[in-house]
């Protein structure tokens, strides 16, 4: 197969519905997912520690998030036999690899925010 025909397949096959590439925009999908593995990238939070770095988002919405995390490998939960009990989330491998590209797209939302935010308001204005 030759260079062109290979980067045609690839192309045309990358993010198909079953395709493993899909993986990591799946696991960025929620909408806090994201917040929480980069506030957890300095070590191991307790949620409400969690819950004050980050604001304006629910204990509710927290719990779950950490929930799918765990389920999905990228943080460990902590539960530390004391009175009154003390749990701490902290990153996985996987969680950790994530903060790079995380990174990435910070610096995309630095460079291109105002535009994506001006062509929503656009958006809303016009018929």
């Amino acid at each position: 197969m030759s260079g062109d025909t290979m980067r045609t397949t690839v192309q045309t096959h990358e993010f198909a519905a079953d395709c493993q590439t899909r993986l990591a925009l799946d696991m960025l999908a929620g909408t806090w997912t994201g917040v929480v593995l980069w506030t957890l990238r300095n070590g191991p939070l307790r949620p409400g520690e969690l819950q004050a770095r980050i604001g304006g988002i629910r204990h509710k919405v927290l719990n779950g998030t950490l929930r799918r995390l765990e389920q999905n490998g990228l943080v460990t939960r902590r539960r530390y036999a004391e009175a009154p009990p003390r749990v701490e989330y902290e990153l996985t491998d996987p969680g950790r690899g994530l903060l790079e590209p995380l990174a990435v797209l910070g610096r995309w939302t630095e460079r291109y925010a105002d535009e994506i935010l001006n062509a929503q308001a656009r958006a809303l204005t016009d018929p």
